[in-house]
């Protein structure tokens, strides 16, 4: 019997169909209503939040295996403190059920926001990226955003665990691309460039197809004994502006071709802060948004493919999936929620 948290988010809408399709037995966690899912009939659903310690610890009866993937993904300030409960707090819950339980193994989906900020090193040639292992260290003296924050917290929680004797292993995904509701996280990309905004930030981004990061937890979690390690999933990086126009043209639809500088951005950070605090609205950009991906920062993944013997989707191929399954189960249809 394998548990999964986070089945309506994207890496847990894919994972659960993955593990119904490898014919085990699955029980899902769901706290408002069952998430529309391929073979959510074949799953059993449990009613709670990881917020509460005792329904985990009664869903987790007869689990083998438990695949953590809840978790919010938010950059505005009103979320510091659900971050921390959601992200932290609820991985705590989900590290104790599972110590109560001996014989469970975890896998916990991380991020790569969890490996700290990276500043250029001294070293470097101009523009050369700084490429970033499992290795990184966090920094407690550096300015860490509070969803990066959130994230590394979390991962000490399952460090914690694996010190009185769980066996977990953790995945870092970076930006995880794929088909779902494109009003929710790294999917909103497609949006923009369906949309055809005529701005982009410089700076890169580092993907990574869905379908591959539940491979990657599969085989890491079913497959191999590997415990008390980290994973980064990323198949590559690319500036942000490729990765638009690739998307707009995949639409049919134009690029976008004004880059906004550094001190424009900064400028329009400044201004929705002051608007979200005398409105109440959330922001459409933040300083940790509008700062993202200036420093060129790349993701080693070596680890992981030497352990599965499997490497990462080409960044053309995932776009077209992406692009193609839009426009059949969102655009064609006049609805945007496909997960």
């Amino acid at each position: 019997m394998i548990f999964v948290t986070g089945g309506s988010g994207l890496i847990g809408s894919f994972l659960i169909p993955a593990l119904v399709a490898q014919g085990h037995a699955v029980r899902a966690l769901y706290r408002r209503q069952i998430p529309a899912i391929d073979s959510a009939a074949r799953v059993e659903w449990v009613e709670g939040d990881v917020l509460d310690g005792l329904a985990l610890r009664q869903a987790l009866e007869g689990v083998t295996h438990v695949f953590h993937c809840a978790g919010l993904v938010s950059y505005a300030p009103q979320d510091e403190a659900a971050l921390q409960q959601t992200n932290v707090e609820g991985t705590a819950n989900v590290v104790d059920a599972c110590l109560d339980r001996p014989g469970i193994r975890l896998c916990h989906v991380s991020s790569v926001a969890a490996l700290g900020s990276h500043a250029a090193a001294a070293d470097l040639p101009a523009g050369a990226p700084q490429l970033v292992t499992e290795d990184a260290k966090w920094d407690l003296g550096a300015e860490h955003n509070a969803y990066a924050t959130s994230k590394y917290l979390g991962e000490l929680e399952v460090w914690r665990g694996v010190a009185e004797g769980l066996s977990a292993v953790m995945v870092n995904p970076s930006v995880v691309l794929g088909p779902a509701d494109w009003e929710r996280s790294s999917t909103r990309l497609f949006r923009y460039a369906y949309n055809e905004h005529a701005f982009y930030t410089p700076g890169n981004i580092n993907f990574v197809d869905v379908r591959d990061v539940v491979d990657a937890m599969l085989h890491l979690t079913l497959r191999t004994a590997v415990s008390g390690e980290r994973f980064i999933l990323s198949g590559g990086a690319v500036p942000l502006h490729d990765f638009l126009a690739q998307a707009a043209a995949c639409f049919g639809k134009k690029a976008p071709s004004v880059a906004v500088p550094d001190w424009a951005a900064e400028v329009i950070w400044r201004a929705e802060h002051v608007r979200s605090l005398l409105t109440g609205a959330r922001p459409l950009i933040t300083k940790d948004t509008a700062r993202a991906g200036r420093k060129s920062v790349e993701y080693q993944s070596q680890k992981v493919q030497q352990v599965t013997g499997r490497g990462f989707r080409p960044l053309a191929e995932t776009i077209e999936w992406c692009c193609r399954n839009v426009k059949q189960n969102s655009l064609g249809s006049g609805a945007v929620v496909v997960y």
